[in-house]
Order: structure tokens, then C-alpha cells, then sequence
């Protein structure tokens, strides 16, 4: 995939395909996830359930059971994260990524205090003292937005809210000083306003550490804002990926359009909402040929027989066979 100039990729994931057994047999749930984030940018992984997207999040963690069957790779900063043996692993986990999970309350021990899940990361792999430790994550939880810390980190995890929960899960990220934030549909479980400010939490705390972002989500428009690209996942792989500026107006996949012309208008109420017609599929159910095949409205027989690899149109790119590109930009292409 295309880099921005005079970016170093800090992430590379290339061709990656996962297998999980299945009913007894290895099936491919990630047929081809190809993601690049540059030191430093944010990228957002969009696509509806069951497309891939935190199995390929859980791959850049290697969280993935033993069982999975890995192929390509996932680079960071050149070294292959497959690659990592146990020990390598455990270091690369403690101080170089971290990742905000969608359901906080299914990642924090509620027998444990906050304090005891803020710290243990620094006190056991980083080995920081415990005063130091209480120290720092004291002040990124006032940072994160959560008054009275010193209380907090007194607390168990079922005396908070959703909200503040989800701000100790990003507390705790901050704290290993990572180079590299994965945020999986950290906003899922809050209601509005709450969403609101944990986005801006995260985008904050990006800005003022020069993190790289792999934000996990299925709203594209919310992907837009907090983002330099956006990749679009759909039954197992990746299908497109452009600048999140011009995501609206110059998406070429068809799953892509389609997506977008299913959200309501703020410009035209009167506008009637379209659905996607069919169902989406899951990467083990993803045919021979295009995945999207029988719910495109542009389909033709190759699209049945042959899956598109992606193809290049300006600065982003396609895997369709008959990409909608605008009139401007392929007179741009072959000026």
C-alpha cells in the first residue's frame, strides 16, 4: 500500500491471511488484510462484523490462539511479530503497542483494584517501582479525564461506568509509553456523548505523544475524522483503502460506495436511506471470486470467477475488477 512521503512505516502488514480450524478442518478467516501506518499517522480498519478487522489487530498483538496458521507477515518497525518468540513477545506487549479494547469490563480483573491493573504492566514486565508506578498512572488517569484519582485507583472495576472504565483502559495503554495505539471499537458500548469524549481523549493523547493509531470501527464517517487513511475490510479482506479526506467523495469500491449511500444525509432529510442488499459474509464464507459479488449492483461474470487483487488509482487503492474512479482523476492519472 502507499506510504506518505518522508513517512517510515512503523507498522507493514502484507498479505496476511489467517486459518483457524473450523468444525475439525482449517478454514481462512482473513483472506488478505494489507495495512500500513506510518510512524506517527493514524489509520482506521473499517468493515461490518465478521469481516476481519480485530482478528487482524489481534495478529499485530499475537493474541491469536495457537491453533491459527499465520501467512504473510506483520512488520513492526521491520521486525516480524510471528516471528517473536515468547520472550521477544512478552517485551514487544510491554513497551512498544498497546490496545484499548472494545468491552472493558471483559478485560479487567473485578476481583483486582484499578490501581492493580494500572500498575502490574510497569511494576512486573518494566519492572518500575510501585511508588513510581502509582505515581504515573495517578497523573494519566487526571490526564484521561478521571477526577478524584487517587480514590479511583481504590476502586473495583464494577464501581465505575462504562465510560470511566473505558478511560482506565486507555490510561492503561498510555502508561507503557507505546509507539503504536490500537483502539478496538473503543466507543461500541457508551452512549453518545460519552463516545464523543473518549475519541477525543485518544486523539489528544495521539497528538501529544506522536503515536501511531490502528483504530478498529464499522462508521465510516467517524473513521473520516479521526484519521489520515482509511482501509475497508469486507469477508476477510482488505477491499479498498484512500486518505480519510476523500473518503466521500472519491471511494471506488463498490462495498464502499454502498456503505456510504446507506447513511443518513444531514444535508437532505427528505433523502430516502439504501440498504445493502443480501447479507454480509464472514471471511471462512468468502466464495472463489469477488466477496462482494452478490450484493453488487455492478456485478459481471468475472467478478463470480476471479477475486481482484488490489490495483492502484492515484493515492489509494481498489480490489474490485471495475473500480469507480471520477472522470478528474483518471484524466490526472495519465496526464
Amino acid at each position: 500500500m502507499t506510504e506518505p512521503q518522508n513517512a517510515s512505516p512503523l507498522l507493514h502488514i502484507d498479505g496476511l491471511r489467517i486459518d483457524l480450524p473450523l468444525d475439525g478442518a482449517p478454514r481462512t478467516v482473513v483472506h488478505r488484510a494489507d495495512v500500513t501506518i506510518p510512524e506517527g499517522r493514524a489509520v482506521a480498519l473499517v468493515g461490518e462484523s465478521g469481516s476481519g478487522k480485530s482478528l487482524t489487530a489481534r495478529c499485530v498483538m499475537g493474541l491469536l490462539p495457537g491453533s491459527a496458521r499465520i501467512h504473510g507477515d506483520v512488520r513492526f518497525a521491520g521486525e516480524s511479530v510471528p516471528g517473536m518468540n515468547a520472550e521477544r513477545l512478552r517485551a514487544f506487549r510491554a513497551a512498544e503497542v498497546a490496545m484499548v479494547f472494545q468491552d472493558p469490563r471483559a478485560h479487567i480483573n473485578p476481583a483486582r483494584s484499578i490501581g492493580d491493573f494500572l500498575i502490574e504492566g510497569l511494576t512486573t514486565a518494566r519492572r518500575v517501582p510501585s511508588g513510581e508506578a502509582v505515581k504515573k498512572v495517578t497523573g494519566i488517569l487526571r490526564e484521561v479525564g478521571i477526577p478524584d484519582a487517587d480514590r479511583r485507583m481504590r476502586q473495583r472495576p464494577h464501581e465505575l461506568s462504562g465510560g470511566l472504565l473505558q478511560r482506565v483502559m486507555i490510561a492503561a495503554a498510555l502508561a507503557v509509553e507505546p509507539r503504536l495505539l490500537l483502539a478496538d471499537e473503543p466507543t461500541t458500548a457508551l452512549d453518545v456523548t460519552t463516545q464523543e469524549e473518549v475519541m477525543a481523549i485518544i486523539g489528544e493523547a495521539r497528538e501529544a505523544r506522536g503515536l501511531a493509531l490502528l483504530f478498529i470501527t464499522h462508521d465510516l464517517e467517524l473513521a473520516a475524522a479521526v484519521s489520515d487513511r482509511v482501509v475497508v475490510m469486507y469477508a476477510g479482506s482488505t477491499v479498498e483503502e484512500l486518505p480519510a479526506a476523500r473518503l466521500r467523495a472519491h471511494a471506488a469500491h463498490p462495498y464502499t460506495r454502498a456503505l456510504l449511500a446507506s447513511r443518513p444525509s444531514v444535508f437532505d432529510e427528505a433523502a430516502e436511506l439504501r440498504s445493502i442488499p443480501g447479507r454480509p459474509l464472514s471471511g471462512f464464507e468468502a466464495p472463489e471470486g469477488c466477496a462482494f459479488s452478490d450484493r453488487c449492483t455492478h456485478v459481471q461474470d468475472v467478478c463470480r470467477s476471479e477475486r481482484p487483487q488490489p490495483s492502484p488509482h492515484g493515492d489509494a487503492f481498489a480490489a474490485c475488477h471495475f473500480p469507480y474512479v471520477l472522470a478528474s482523476e483518471e484524466t490526472a492519472d495519465h496526464a
